[in-house]
């Protein structure tokens, strides 16, 4: 029988061992084309490629990056050359793979063999990728990343004068375009858009004649000022809302549910969990979930989250383990959870921003620490 068949008729009793999964990880493959569909049709006519980093977000770099690819995708860009080395047999070889962080040395020559793409942000890199074109007796292919304020990648503005020069001289690496990164996208009123678009100006008055990508995911809701010619959005297209000022227009990709371990009553006064940290006020109903934060669910939910069980919220109680995180379930009927019954983490009820919003930090982390225990299912 089919996993996600299987899962939905058990969700609300228990979980079906299989591979000896307590929790199940479903990615909607369907509903992450719709995603990069949309974002083409707010785009076009510019094109969008996708980021699919850290492993797509942690949601599997292969399956996601196929999809994009049925789905008219042709530019990905990953972080480090290993990613790129990993995807590449999986893909088209008219789809480019970029390696946002450039290439440290030594990897030029295996780079260019395997017609990747390196993002060159120094001085120090442009050398690197030049002599290896020497090498090889070949014009290479590179992108420019300028620092437009983050502080971050990018050649800074003291190396500028010094490339200029040696684009001119050289003849043996071709620039496809030229781009940086958007620092605050996700907050459309923050000046610090408005700054960098400027310092982008610049610098495309001072590199004449390249192209220009500029938009992530917050960036391609700024408006066709920041689109140029290429984007590049990443946590929309997991169902990550691109900026904090608008409801999310993006469809969800990831559902977690996770499967009960034990459940028990316990009286006024007990102590849950590590450091007693949590005193009960009353008489609790308890349940004891199968994932803690070796599983990406952060310490910082300690008694703040929450989980669902047929819409009602189980608020976390005591400190989040690392295998393991203790719900109040007073609020469902008597014997509503038992061994193996599903919770939801992520879902209908809980977006990847709430549990965030709980957790202090951003969905991106959210997103990419859901670990590698849990059973995943592409749907």
């Amino acid at each position: 029988m089919d996993s996600d068949i299987l899962v939905s008729r058990t969700r609300t009793r228990t979980v079906p061992a299989m591979q000896g999964a307590t929790g199940y990880l479903t990615i909607d493959l369907a509903a992450l084309g719709r995603n990069y569909r949309k974002l083409v049709s707010v785009l076009a006519p510019v094109r969008s490629g996708a980021v699919v980093k850290a492993d797509a977000y942690g949601l599997g770099a292969e399956r996601v990056a196929q999809t994009l690819y049925d789905h008219g995708c042709r530019h990905f860009f990953v972080a480090q050359f290993v990613e790129a080395v990993r995807l590449r047999p999986a893909l088209a070889r008219d789809a480019q793979i970029f390696v946002l962080n450039g290439l440290q040395p030594g990897n030029e020559i295996a780079c260019a063999e395997m017609g990747i793409v390196p993002v060159l942000n120094s001085l120090a890199q442009w050398r690197q990728w030049a002599t290896a074109a020497r090498m090889l007796k070949r014009c290479l292919p590179a992108v420019l990343q300028f620092d437009t304020g983050m502080s971050r990648l990018g050649f800074p503005e003291e190396e500028r004068t010094e490339l200029a020069v040696a684009l001119g001289e050289a003849s043996n690496v071709e620039i496809l375009f030229i781009m940086s990164h958007l620092a605050s996208a996700d907050d459309v009123g923050s000046e610090q858009n408005g700054e960098q678009f400027a310092e982008m100006s610049r610098i495309a008055d001072e590199f004449p004649g390249y192209d220009i990508s500029f938009a992530n995911s917050g960036g391609v809701f700024l408006g066709r000022a920041c689109h140029d010619v290429l984007a590049r959005p990443g946590i929309a297209l997991y169902g990550g809302a691109p900026n904090s000022s608008v409801e999310n227009p993006m469809e969800p990709v990831v559902r977690l549910d996770v499967a009960v371990v034990q459940t028990r009553t316990v009286p006024s006064g007990a102590k849950v969990g590590y450091g007693g940290a949590h005193v009960t006020r009353g008489e609790m109903r308890l349940a004891t979930i199968a994932a803690g934060y070796a599983d990406g669910l952060p310490r910082s939910l300690s008694d703040r989250g929450a989980v669902y069980f047929n819409g009602i919220r189980l608020p976390i109680v005591g400190r989040v383990s690392m295998d393991s995180t203790t719900v109040d379930i007073s609020a469902l009927p008597e014997g509503a959870l038992s061994l193996g019954s599903l919770v939801e983490v992520l879902g209908p009820r809980q977006t990847l921003e709430d549990i965030a919003g709980d957790a202090g930090t951003v969905s991106y982390e959210i997103l990419t620490g859901l670990g590698d225990r849990y059973h995943r299912q592409y749907r």
